[in-house]
């Protein structure tokens, strides 16, 4: 039989450390341990403590880096695992110094870090500048919406929320009260703590409704959110989700990442100046202020609207912004709804249809005096200069001969039984409009060649921060932290460019 030497996981041995020599050249904890020692200037934190006389040593703002942005790189956010990983791993013990800080240092440290975050990605794009990474000839503009540490359903307007708490109140009062007809001194356990729950999510909620008002919306109040005001409710592909908008501006050369800010903000249309106004205080900083001069940007049509377009044109910034339609008009994505028409067609045959007639289905007299239905009838001209959003339309409306004894009522009006005739607007858009003019240079050969970088430009970036990162959601709350670690991340990010491209570490 064969035989093995012996071996015993329980067996415990003492092995010398050199942490200088655990940090090896060409890894990515080498590169950022010289980037902090001998690159970035941490001059910056020195405001933080007033320790020179008395008080006890702080710990060295640039050891709380190293471990914090290496913790990162690794997809950590936690304090506690990044305290424990200090303790237990020889990386971490290596770029502390094995200092061991307490989570609660770490933790305090990053979420104070709202004025240094900003000056630290600065220095971090300084060092990408100097070593020849940013190419400064195209932007990409787009945001990432992920979660953050709140639950969507204490989200509500004033009123629904008001609704909530009496809801509560009274299940409160029902439970008391069944208790007291059944003559029983003290209430079950179960029902006792949740009892106690209830009455504590009312106080939270009344206070929340004392100390706070509706945030204005174009539509009506916006949601408020009980837990963290700053995020708010946002559409994704994956659902609804309570949180924060990530947003980016990256350079197509290497990807670097040259202004990014965390909005708790549902809709993009707001954001694109604020993000164009603070990449050239970046810039400025570089010391290259007029970099939009000869510099192109790219945004998906999150960003689109007639106030925005009309913002580029007037700063003379070489833009090139989608709009919803884009792709309907590009020639490669003719086919990209032959499924939903033929799901359309396939639905509407087995339960029949469920919508009126499109303005597409009507057909417009070469002289615009008329207009024809799918019955075949005549819909007569009632307004051939009207503005609605800023566009120029023409308006048709059926008599009422016609319309009432149509066979085709159901199929034409959405609400048959109280609308007698039908009416049709044609949009011709506005002539001279900067929609008009953005969309005939986005669907020039060059505007699309320009166009379709964006998407290998700034997607790979969120991909790299989401997937090989591991930042899936925000683990902070409010608007400030949230930021904090947003510009954490973007920063990794930047370092990892600089360690793969940079002169002398890649």
């Amino acid at each position: 039989m064969a035989r093995y030497k012996e071996y015993d996981y329980r067996q415990g041995k003492f092995i010398p450390i050199s942490f200088d020599k655990q940090i090896l050249p060409g890894t990515f904890e080498h590169t950022l341990n010289y980037l902090i020692d001998n690159e970035l200037d941490l001059s910056i934190f020195n405001d933080r403590y007033s320790n020179d006389a008395t008080g006890a040593p702080a710990y060295d703002p640039a050891i709380l880096l190293k471990i914090i942005l290496y913790a990162y790189s690794r997809g950590i956010t936690s304090s506690r695992r990044i305290e424990q990983c200090c303790q237990e791993n020889v990386i971490f013990m290596a770029l502390s110094c094995d200092t061991h800080p307490h989570f609660t240092t770490i933790a305090d440290f990053i979420s104070t870090l709202d004025k240094e975050i900003v000056k630290l990605f600065l220095e971090v794009l300084l060092v990408c500048d100097h070593m020849n990474l940013i190419g400064k000839e195209m932007f990409a503009l787009d945001g990432v919406k992920l979660p953050s540490n709140v639950s969507k359903e204490w989200s509500g307007t004033k009123e629904e929320l008001t609704k909530k708490k009496e809801k509560m109140e009274k299940i409160i009062q029902q439970m008391v009260a069944r208790h007291k007809e059944a003559d029983t001194e003290n209430l079950p356990r179960e029902d006792e703590k949740y009892i106690a729950t209830l009455t504590e999510n009312v106080k939270k909620i009344r206070s929340f409704l004392a100390s706070h008002d509706d945030k204005p919306g174009k539509k009506g109040p916006i949601k408020s959110n009980v837990t963290d005001n700053d995020s708010a409710k946002m559409k994704t592909s994956k659902g609804v989700i309570q949180g924060y908008d990530g947003v980016a501006m990256v350079d197509a050369k290497h990807q670097v990442i040259v202004h990014a800010e965390a909005f708790g903000a549902p809709q993009e249309q707001g954001l694109l100046l604020p993000m164009i106004e603070g990449a050239k205080e970046n810039f400025k900083t570089l010391g290259d202020p007029d970099v939009f001069e000869e510099a192109k940007l790219t945004a998906d049509s999150g960003f689109h609207s007639e106030k925005n377009v009309e913002m580029l044109s007037e700063k003379q910034i070489d833009a090139y912004v989608a709009d919803n339609q884009m792709r309907k008009r590009d020639p490669l994505f003719s086919q990209r709804d032959r499924y939903k028409e033929r799901f359309r067609k396939e639905h509407a045959a087995y339960f029949g249809t469920t919508t009126a007639f499109t303005v597409r289905q009507f057909t417009m007299a070469e002289d615009k005096s008329h207009c024809i239905c799918p019955a075949g009838k005549r819909l007569y001209r009632n307004g051939g200069n009207i503005i609605m959003r800023g566009n120029k339309a023409t308006k048709f409306r059926g008599s009422k001969r016609d319309c009432l004894p149509c066979e085709l009522r159901k199929k034409c009006l959405r609400y048959p039984d109280r609308t007698e005739t039908r009416q049709v607007y044609f949009f011709e858009g506005r002539k001279g409009s900067f929609t008009e003019m953005m969309k005939k240079k986005i669907d020039s050969l060059r505007g699309r060649l320009i166009y379709n970088r964006r998407l290998a430009t700034v997607e790979p970036v969120f991909a790299h921060i989401r997937s090989a990162l591991g930042l899936d959601r925000f683990t902070l709350r409010g608007k400030k932290k949230v930021n904090i670690q947003w510009l954490l991340y973007c920063t990794v990010h930047n370092l990892l460019k600089v360690h793969r491209y940079g002169y002398g570490y890649a």
